[in-house]
């Protein structure tokens, strides 16, 4: 028989990476957005009269 501590202490291991992973990701997307908004809207607000 397998240890139920063990197990637990595993799948929360995996859990927490998965978490990081996906916390990674959802930063990366937030970064890649802004950046093309700045991109896009950059000529724009240069131009823009005071």
């Amino acid at each position: 028989m397998s240890d139920p501590t063990r197990e637990a202490e595993s799948f929360a291991k995996a859990r927490r990476g998965r978490n990081i992973v996906l916390a990674l990701g959802l930063i990366a997307f937030v970064v890649i957005v802004f950046m093309v908004t700045v991109v896009r809207l950059g000529a724009s607000v240069i131009d823009r009269p005071l």
